[in-house]
């Protein structure tokens, strides 16, 4: 049995029933989302990596690229890139396997891009592009090893707790993630 450690987080369920009704702020100058019509699994392994390096996103680097591989084949699970001045600065995952609702596997800025005022905007695109599909509805989820702001960006952007649960992972230490120490098990 490898190594652990063992980490416990308050995750949030979150869902929104309609689609916002004030307009969507604009993306900054030099910015635009790009869906990956086909990602392949290094690309996706960039982005994944990346992005969720400070907030011990661990479960997609355990995953054979064989299986990372069929699950972005699907035709049902979209990845979206933001691109800024020409350079990747974060993406997000729609996962519509549950129809009619939709999820948000994913979402995030790669370090550089955090902090320059892009995030808002950026997760309106992604709530507008699933309204765009006709969902029902869309659900995401957080967790406390999120950063600071992804649950108050949430709330903002239209959505409401369902629910709270709190969760105790064992991260595998091989994949070399800097566990912050208030997660500590």
């Amino acid at each position: 049995m490898q190594p652990v450690d063992r980490i416990v987080v308050r995750v949030s369920f979150l869902r929104m029933d309609q689609a916002p009704a004030e307009p969507a702020p604009g993306l900054p100058v030099g910015c635009q989302v790009v869906r990956a019509e086909t990602c392949t699994v290094p690309f996706y392994r960039y982005l994944y990596n990346t992005v969720g390096a400070d907030y011990v996103w661990w479960l997609r680097r355990t995953m054979a690229d064989e299986e990372l591989g069929r699950l972005l084949a699907d035709p049902l699970i979209s990845i979206h890139v933001l691109y800024r001045h020409g350079e990747p600065a974060g993406f997000f995952e729609l996962d519509a396997r549950y129809w009619p609702d939709i999820n948000l596997g994913y979402f995030g800025l790669l370090p550089w891009a955090v902090g320059t005022g892009v995030g808002a905007a950026f997760l309106r695109q992604a709530v507008d592009t699933v309204w765009r599909q006709g969902a029902g509805g869309m659900t995401v989820n957080t967790c406390t090893a999120d950063h600071p702001r992804a649950l108050p960006t949430y709330f903002r952007a239209g959505f409401r707790v369902v629910r709270q649960v709190r969760e105790t992972w064992d991260v595998p230490q091989s994949l070399g993630l800097r566990i912050p120490e208030h997660l500590r098990a």
